[in-house]
């Protein structure tokens, strides 16, 4: 080994907006300082690293000295900063205005905070399409680090075409495209440092054929090095893992530098041109899927790994991130009323309001909350209601000159069928009459809260793992006894949070949100409703409504759907309508939506109709946080239990956390019913219950003749109310 290969480790540190502050600053000190602490006693590792803005914002406030101590190892260009999109979002979704902007904002912070201008990006989690290369050159930037599975997808050799860089274009807009090695992301921190030096050695061997010195990146999450359960111990405890490496690395200087992506990119010329396709890691291919292809793929690329089988696995890419769009209708939802803002606000004059409305759009973009593989994601309640306080503020920033309510008839959600979009103060709201004429949001902007923020119940593909270990037995709780290292059947086991857990596996067959309309059978329970295992005797929850009148003078606005649908009895079926209408004014903070069910039928019926609402109060699972009150002094009941009351005409849903309170009058007494939206995920290895809102049915026993019709009146009011314990 007369020449030295070159080795590139870049750390990807980022925290959500949104996040926990307490979760954030246990990573700084299991994850970020421990690495500034290696990097300054190894003077000659050198490394690069990004921060999001989101998590920058919070270590200039929370962590100065750690700032400075950076600034030091960059000036002495030990460390390369990278830039990104400053709120970490999905790049290839959102505007190219926004793309170059959010990257031009976190560039200024690198410049203002370390005085250096970056010269290259991390993309969240390298979701790639081909058309940000122009982008990502219009804001100044020279590369971009991908995933080596791109390009193994278009035919390069994994065994000797990663280790270099390439160049890529977009309408003659090039930048360079590095690969980051599978092997060496899965083998640092897990595999012994000896045996990555070992596989190094190997690959310096090899023949070079005129091309430049080898490159070999590693580039992966830092919470990985101190986050992730027991890494901080085996990391920078008496593990001593990377105080090991970056040793070894000093030791083995003459054969094995270590050096950034910017060095590399300005010494060294590229290996050639590339053009990438649609594409991230190899996962994320598999997570896109919908659960059963999900699982299907996942185990047989786990089949052909056991078979070493890489020349056929490098064809098995699954889905792309934009499938998550089709996944999850709330996800798509949230997308959608992001680039309806992005318009408006982009469309504002220029100055300082427009400014602070370009922060909280942009705000709203981050990733995480917008797709779901290993970690939470989507499921996380408060990120989820971060992006859309983010995104309420910013349009209320954009409309703020607006003195009326406004009303649009248009196909907010691109699934070609019009949509209902009602903007205004302090209410707004947004209608999917193809799906069971629902309102999809309400927003309180005084609150910047979405009310209506809850998540379907959907079947994951990591769920089979979890009804496989129950039916084995084999299922691993924090107050379980350590299990046996080679007995049956903990060979298959899987860890989770607390018992029972695959019995709350719940699934539901159409799309959770406010005024549904159901007709149930007279021995439907409670429990079967809740667990959705019930037979539905109307076409109405999930079927489109005709809009009938979408009116607006400003100061009202009047919404009217309508279905002419059927009830069955046994093989019988009976015509039923549905005509329902919302009302909304302008200042006031309450609506009402007015039903008439009319029987067109030669025989009188006897129904038990039951209109359908919506909470997402973010920590609604715990009291202290969230309740239900049955009247305005009522005792506080818990917004996660199953419950049935008899005889209710007035009922709120109050948070502390946000001091709101969502009132619901009736007209006439009901039955209701309540249930909690909770979803089991896979997080760190360990299954876990989410809260995610809750359920309410409002029912009554109605006999309708021949040609009657049967009214009620429901009334929703918001309020800052909610009375602190």
């Amino acid at each position: 080994m007369t020449e030295p290969i070159y080795l590139s480790l870049v750390f990807h540190n980022h925290q959500p907006v949104g996040q926990f502050s307490y979760v954030t600053e246990h990573s700084t000190h299991v994850s970020y300082l421990p690495l500034i602490e290696a990097l300054e006693h190894h003077p000659k590792v050198r490394v690069a690293l990004h921060y999001s803005g989101a998590l920058l914002e919070w270590l200039k406030h929370n962590q100065r000295e750690m700032l400075e101590r950076l600034r030091a190892l960059v000036a002495a260009g030990q460390v390369e900063l990278l830039s990104g999109g400053y709120y970490e979002p999905i790049l290839a979704a959102i505007p190219d205005e926004d793309k170059i902007g959010q990257i031009e904002k976190l560039n200024d912070e690198l410049e203002t905070l370390f005085g250096v201008t970056p010269s290259g990006m991390w993309l969240a989690e390298r979701i790639w399409e081909p058309h940000l290369a122009k982008p990502i050159a219009q804001a100044a930037l020279r590369y971009v680090i991908l995933d080596d599975a791109h390009f193994e997808a278009v035919g390069f050799d994994p065994a000797r075409d990663m280790f270099g860089y390439y160049i890529t274009e977009e309408q003659g807009y090039a930048i360079a495209v590095f690969p980051a090695l599978k092997y060496l992301r899965y083998a640092i921190p897990w595999q012994p440092v000896e045996g990555v030096l070992e596989w190094l050695r190997e690959q310096a061997r090899q023949p070079r054929h005129g091309r430049p010195p080898p490159l070999m990146l590693m580039a992966d999450n830092g919470e990985k090095f101190g986050t992730y359960g027991g890494a901080y111990e085996y990391c920078w405890g008496e593990g001593r893992y990377m105080e090991d490496l970056f040793t070894a690395l000093e030791m083995n200087a003459e054969w094995l530098k270590t050096i950034t992506p910017g060095q590399y990119l300005s010494r060294f010329p590229p290996l050639g041109r590339a053009y990438l396709p649609a594409t991230s890691y190899a996962e994320m291919g598999v997570w896109s899927l919908l659960a059963d292809d999900g699982q299907r793929l996942g185990e047989l690329r786990q089949r052909l790994e056991r078979e070493r089988r890489a020349d056929q696995l490098r064809f098995l890419r699954g889905g792309i991130w934009r499938n998550f769009l089709v996944k999850y209708e709330e996800v798509n939802l949230l997308h959608k009323r992001v680039l309806m803002v992005s318009r408006k606000v982009h469309a504002m004059r220029r100055g300082r309001k427009r400014d602070r409305a370009l922060e909280r759009l942009w705000a709203a973009q981050c990733n995480d909350p917008y797709w779901h593989g290993f970690s939470g994601g989507v499921y996380l309640f408060n990120l989820r209601a971060a992006n859309y306080a983010n995104l309420i503020a910013a349009e209320d920033a954009a409309e703020s000159e607006e003195n009326e309510l406004r009303l649009q008839t248009f196909d907010l959600d691109q699934d070609g069928h019009n949509d209902i979009v009602l903007l205004g103060t302090p209410l707004s709201a947004v209608w999917s009459p193809v799906c069971g004429g629902g309102m999809v949001e309400l927003d309180f902007r005084p609150a910047a809260y979405n009310l209506y923020n809850v998540l379907t119940r959907r079947k994951e593909s990591y769920h089979a793992r979890l009804h496989q270990a129950a039916a084995e037995g084999a299922i691993i709780l924090p107050t379980s006894p350590a299990p046996p290292e080679s007995e049956s059947p903990y060979s298959r086991a899987v860890r989770a949070k607390e018992p029972g857990l695959e019995q709350r596996l719940i699934y539901d067959w159409h799309r959770r949100c406010a005024f549904l309309d159901h007709f149930l059978s007279a021995s439907t329970t409670v429990d079967e409703f809740y667990r959705a295992q019930y037979a539905e005797q109307g076409d109405f929850v999930n079927q489109p409504y005709e809009i009938v009148e979408a009116t607006c003078d400003g100061m009202r606005a009047c919404i009217t759907l309508q279905r002419a649908g059927s009830v069955w009895f046994g093989d019988a079926q009976h015509p039923i309508n549905i005509r329902k209408t919302f009302q909304f004014f302008y200042g006031e903070s309450a609506f009402q939506v007015h039903y008439t069910l009319s029987h067109h039928g030669k025989q009188p019926l006897e129904l038990r109709f039951g209109i359908e609402s919506v909470v997402g109060f973010e920590g609604g699972q715990d009291i202290t946080n969230s309740a239900l009150r049955l009247s305005g002094e009522g005792e506080r009941l818990s917004l996660s239990a199953l419950r049935e009351l008899e005889g209710v005409t007035h009922y709120s849903a109050d948070t502390v956390l946000h001091n709101l309170t969502l009132s619901t009058a009736l007209s006439r007494p009901a039955f209701l019913w309540q249930f909690p939206l909770e979803t089991v995920t896979l997080s760190n290895d360990s299954f876990e219950r989410g809260y995610q809102g809750t359920v309410f049915l409002h029912l009554w026993h109605i006999r309708l003749a021949p040609n009657e019709r049967w009214e009620v009146a429901l009334t929703q009011s918001v309020s800052q109310t909610a009375t602190p314990l």
